[in-house]
Order: structure tokens, then C-alpha cells, then sequence
């Protein structure tokens, strides 16, 4: 046993270096790993803010309840669009109109034709003839880009020119 006494004391200088490091070491560690715990404590508040006494169990569900909702109301609005669009097909989508002399009594290009469709090629077709004496105006059914009355020149011009415009789409 005094063996043992007198090695430790001969080596005590040594063993408290030693020891010294270890604990500098430890000390450095401790720094570092609170570091560590104020990072994932800024992290953990900053994901809990606004959570009173909820786990994080309730408070995914929240969020996923209020993603399925979005997805439902964006679904709805597509669903609407899509309906919309439908009756759009049905709606006024090509006007042209041509204006002539009718007779050359007159002296301007007072008489019209105005073709009016929709995406399917089915409206109808105005004309106003102007004359001195008196003005007529009359409509012609139009049925898939044809009328089952003959058309003037004018009016077939104006049925042209409306159902070769460019559909503009958003």
C-alpha cells in the first residue's frame, strides 16, 4: 500500500494536469452542448408560438384539418370554373358586322348586317336596310355557322367574319 502512496505522490503533479484538462475539456463541452439546447429551444418556441398548452399531436391535425379544407374549397372553385366555362359556350363570343349602301339613292353606308354567335356557331343575324322612304330590320336563325334562309352577300360577309375570329382564352 505505500507503494501505492508514493507513486500517486510522486505523479500527483502530472494527475492534476491530467485532471485539469479533463475538466477544461468538460467545461468546454457543457458550453457547447447549451448552445446546442438554446438553438432547439429558439426552434421548438418558434414552432409552438401561438400554442397554448397543445401538443404537437393536436396541433398537426389542426393544420392538416385546415389543408384538407383549402383543398376542398380549391376543388369547388375548379369544379365552379369548370361549370362556368360551360355556360360560357353558350354566351355571345363572335360579333362582326358590315355596313353598305343598300340602294344608291342613299348616300352613305347607313344599311348593316351584324352576326352574332356563340363558341358553337349558333345566334343570329341582323340586317337593317336603310332607304329614303323607309328602314326595314329583320333577323335570320343561324344553326352551326348555316342559316336555313338565303343570305345576302353582305350577310354571309358578316356570318364569315364572325365565325372566323380567334376565341381569346385566359
Amino acid at each position: 500500500m505505500e507503494f501505492l502512496t508514493n507513486n500517486i505522490q510522486m505523479y500527483m503533479p502530472y494527475i492534476a494536469i491530467a485532471l485539469a484538462v479533463i475538466i477544461l475539456l468538460q467545461f468546454i463541452l457543457i458550453i457547447v452542448l447549451f448552445r446546442s439546447v438554446g438553438k432547439v429551444e429558439k426552434k421548438y418556441r418558434k414552432m409552438m408560438r401561438g400554442v397554448n398548452n397543445k401538443n404537437i399531436e393536436e396541433l398537426i391535425i389542426s393544420y392538416l384539418d385546415r389543408v384538407d379544407e383549402a383543398n376542398n374549397n380549391s376543388q369547388n372553385a375548379i369544379e365552379h370554373a369548370n361549370l362556368l366555362e360551360e355556360k360560357m359556350k353558350s354566351c355571345v363570343q363572335k360579333v362582326a358586322m358590315v355596313r353598305y349602301k343598300a340602294f344608291e339613292d342613299v348616300g352613305s353606308d347607313l344599311s348593316f348586317s351584324i352576326a352574332i354567335l356563340d363558341e358553337n356557331n349558333d345566334g343570329i343575324i341582323l340586317t337593317g336596310i336603310y332607304g329614303r322612304n323607309e328602314s326595314t330590320c329583320y333577323a335570320k336563325p343561324i344553326d352551326k355557322g348555316i342559316s336555313r334562309y338565303d343570305l345576302s352577300e353582305e350577310e354571309m360577309t358578316a356570318l364569315n367574319n364572325a365565325i372566323n375570329k380567334v376565341k381569346t382564352t385566359v
